[in-house]
Formats: structure tokens, C-alpha cells, sequence
């Protein structure tokens, strides 16, 4: 695909369009954008814009759309596959600025929101109105709701309460022409044509822009109680996960983390104090929510009966708010702790939850063929294994020209369990290369049409998922 710079031109377009303060030309703007989490990879845009409406977005994209200027949207920037970097220049169109809560209905337990409002920020507020919004990815303190759909964003409720495609009702999209389009309506119930909403939620800004978005919302849980659970043994935590939910308990969240993970998130975040024995190789962070304390501490007495079969210890319940929150800032910093501690690769793989155990297993015995540690945590709940692969001592050259084949061994294994290469962080940049290890020939040329379908000039996060 052949692109064009942005020209002169362009840039007087962009700056009638949304004002010269909200183009952004500089050398230090343009190195801000080039960035998301994803290992340290920089992409630096030609341009910065930064939109107010939808109005806006789409004149920007009209304009790009005609003379064949890539666009790369993006939020928080703060996604661990690439999906937001612009790796073609062309425009960064940040959506930060698109960020109201539009309203909270409280007679039909919706709400209507801009992508660029903080998720944290979103679940707060409905919570002050007795509603909830379950979906809360480990960055919800700080990553948008635009995101979050561009990604199908999970996070530990989704054990219970699901992802957020099942909260979306309807989006308001503008098309790479500059279209603007609804993909659904305001209702519980929708069997009118094709469901180009949950087509949108994790397309990775590669279909449209998101610019609104109605979730369905629901009331607020009374009471939660919380629970750690230390296990000898990695492989017996994991195991024990598929024992919960066989004996009918369905926890609100279900968290695991293994001895790497707990030990460097306990020096990255010192104001958490946690003793951990020696004998201690995983927990497993377990969270039940309901109306009635006296079902959830029935509940929490069933968990603590089942895992005594996997080599467990003593159990830690969290007594009070504070201690609560002290162990979800546990969970929820481990991955910035690994990676504050050494050159890394995030895997973000799925299977069956009851094939935890196997995964788990396999990818340690990958890790010894190719020679890279792994430390390995996530929604246990829901099989969803983030792995990371540190580097550790292994040589720059295996590093660059070795690991990627221990990478694909993964995701063919993860494939074999009956699983996939992503949960919740999205294909992006960074698994492009591994979809044929999960999609035939014929299924990534229909995704590829379908993307010719609504950007036939293949300007909409160029480089991305099929492109």
C-alpha cells in the first residue's frame, strides 16, 4: 500500500478543522505519541490531532481518506500489543479530548459515554449511582473506554461478569470516508441485521473511530469478600481453578500469580507488605460478590475446603477496605513490576480454564528448550495466562533470531489446548505474525475483505492485526 506525507496542506486542513493549538507538530509531541506499553517500541507520526467531536474526525478522516494519509488512532496509549503505534507516520488521531460521560440513565441502567474517558473514572461514577460497570483491565486507572472496545478489554470481573463486548449497545463510528455511522441501538435485545457492534469491539480502530458509546450497566454488588490463597506448587493452583467452578462457585474475580510475579511486584510496589514463605510457589487472589454476607462467607468456606486438595496453605482473607485494597494493587502492578525489571515480552494467551494447568507446564518446558525465564499471572478464572518472557541472560542474538520459534511453540501450544493467541491485549503489531497458527488461509482472507470492505484505502491503523 502506497501512502502519502502529510503535507502543508494537510496541516492547514487539520488546524482549521480543530484549531492550530490542537495540531501538534514538535519533537517532543511527536516522540510522546510514538509510544504505548509495548516493550520499547517507537513509531514517530508525522503529526499530532487532536480532535473535540465527531465532526472533526470525521472532516480529518475525509481529507486523509482522499489523498491517501495513514491514521492511527489512539487513547492512553497504554496497550502492550502495538496497536496504537503509528507505524506508517502519517497522523496520531488522539481521542483524549473526547472525553465526557454524556449521561448516566438510571431508569434503564445505561449509560453513554466518549471514548476518552478513564474506565476507572466511568466505574466511580456509576457506582456513585448505585450501577456497575464491570469490565476493569489492570490499567483501568488510567485506560479509556475507547480502548478498552477497541480491544475487547477484560480484566478480573470478566471471570464472572464477562468482557466488554457485553456491555455495548451501540457505538457511534466514523468510517475511514469520514461517515459517520450507529452500530446498534439502545436496547436490551437487537436481531435487526448484521451486529456491526461486536464486529467494531476489537477490531483495533483498523474498521472506525469510536466516538460514543452506550454500555448496559448493572447494580452495584452490596458486599465482596476477598481472599489469598497460597499454593506449593504452580501447576496445583492452576488445577485448582477448574475444581471452584466444578463445584458451582463462580467467583467475581480469580487471580493467579506465581513466586516470580509476587516477589518482584512486592519490591516494585514496597508499601504492600505480604510475607511469603519459601515453601509458597503461586497464589491464587480469589474474590466473591453478592447481596448476602452470610452466602458469600458460605461461599469463601466451600473455596477454602476445595483448594486443601491442591497443596494449599493457610488463608489469607482480607479483613478490611484497605487490605483489599492493598492486595488488588498487588495483582494489578505486577506487570509493570516485570517489566521494570528487565527486557521483556508480553504473551497474552487463552485456553479452556481446566487446560491452565497443562499450559502452565508447557510453557516452563518451552522456556528450557529456548533458555528464557518466564513469569507467568493472570485470570486464572477465566484461562487468560499472561506470559512474560524475560530476558534475562539470554544472548542479544538468541534474543532477536531464536525466540520468536519458543514464541510460536507457545501459541501452538495454546492452540493445541483448544485455546488462542489473545485474551484482552489484542493482536496489534506485535502477533501479527503468529495468526496463522490459529486461523486458516481461507479465515484471514475473509477478515482481510471484510477490511477492504470499510477502509478500502487501507489508511485506518495501517500495519495492524490483517494489514
Amino acid at each position: 500500500m502506497n501512502y502519502n506525507r502529510v503535507d502543508e496542506n494537510a496541516i492547514k486542513t487539520f488546524q482549521s478543522t480543530v484549531g492550530a493549538d490542537f495540531v501538534l507538530l514538535g519533537a517532543e509531541a511527536l516522540e510522546k505519541y510514538s509510544h504505548d506499553e509495548t516493550e520499547d517500541l517507537s513509531f514517530l507520526p508525522e503529526v499530532v490531532v487532536r480532535p473535540k467531536t465527531a465532526l472533526e474526525i470525521s472532516a480529518i478522516l475525509r481529507y486523509c481518506h482522499q489523498h491517501h494519509i495513514p491514521v492511527t488512532a489512539s487513547g492512553a496509549r497504554t496497550g502492550l500489543s502495538g496497536g496504537a503505534l503509528p507505524v506508517k507516520g502519517g497522523v496520531n488521531l488522539s481521542t483524549e479530548r473526547l472525553n465526557q460521560i454524556l449521561e448516566i440513565d438510571e431508569r434503564n441502567l445505561q449509560a453513554t459515554v466518549e471514548p476518552g474517558v478513564i474506565n476507572q473514572v466511568f466505574h466511580e461514577a456509576c457506582k456513585e449511582k448505585g450501577l456497575f460497570y464491570p469490565p476493569d483491565p489492570s490499567s483501568w486507572g488510567s485506560s479509556f473506554l475507547g480502548g478498552n472496545l477497541a480491544l475487547n478489554a477484560g480484566g478480573p470481573k470478566a471471570v464472572k461478569y464477562g468482557v466488554t463486548n457485553a456491555y455495548a449497545l451501540d457505538l457511534e463510528v466514523v468510517l475511514a470516508s469520514g461517515e459517520i455511522i450507529n452500530t446498534g441501538a439502545r436496547v436490551l435485545k437487537n436481531s435487526t441485521g448484521y451486529n456491526l457492534t461486536q464486529l467494531m469491539i476489537g477490531s483495533e480502530g483498523t474498521l472506525g473511530v469510536i466516538t460514543k458509546a452506550t454500555f448496559k450497566l448493572l447494580p452495584y454488588p452490596k458486599h465482596n469478600r476477598l481472599m489469598l490463597i497460597p499454593f506449593a506448587s504452580a501447576e496445583k493452583a492452576c488445577e485448582a481453578v477448574s475444581a471452584i467452578f466444578q463445584a458451582g462457585i463462580t467467583p467475581s474475580g480469580m487471580e493467579f500469580m506465581e513466586r516470580d510475579a509476587i516477589d518482584w511486584t512486592l519490591k516494585y510496589v514496597p508499601e504492600v507488605q505480604l510475607p511469603v514463605g519459601p515453601e509458597v510457589q503461586a497464589h491464587l487472589l480469589v474474590e466473591v460478590d453478592g447481596n448476602y454476607p452470610e452466602i458469600l462467607m458460605q461461599e469463601c468456606m466451600a473455596i477454602a475446603e476445595i483448594v486443601e486438595g491442591f497443596d494449599s496453605g493457610e488463608v489469607l482473607f482480607a479483613e478490611s477496605e484497605k487490605e483489599k485494597e492493598s492486595l488488588w494493587k498487588l495483582r494489578r502492578r505486577v506487570g509493570e513490576a516485570v517489566k521494570s525489571h528487565s527486557i521483556y515480552k508480553e504473551e497474552d494467551t487463552v485456553v479452556p480454564r481446566a487446560e491452565l494447568a497443562k499450559l502452565l507446564k508447557g510453557v516452563k518446558e518451552i522456556g528450557q528448550k529456548f533458555g528464557f525465564q518466564s513469569v507467568c499471572y493472570g485470570h486464572a478464572g477465566d484461562g487468560n495466562l499472561h506470559v512474560n518472557i524475560v530476558k534475562a541472560g539470554m544472548s542479544d542474538h538468541d534474543w532477536q533470531h531464536e525466540l520468536h520459534k519458543g514464541i510460536r511453540e507457545i501459541f501452538e501450544l495454546v492452540k493445541s489446548l483448544g485455546g488462542t493467541i489473545s485474551g484482552e491485549h489484542g493482536i496489534g503489531l506485535v502477533q501479527k505474525d503468529y495468526l496463522d497458527v490459529v486461523f486458516t488461509q481461507r479465515e484471514m482472507e475473509l477478515q482481510r475483505e471484510l477490511k477492504k470492505v470499510f477502509d478500502p484505502h487501507g489508511i485506518l491503523n495501517p500495519g495492524k492485526v490483517f494489514g
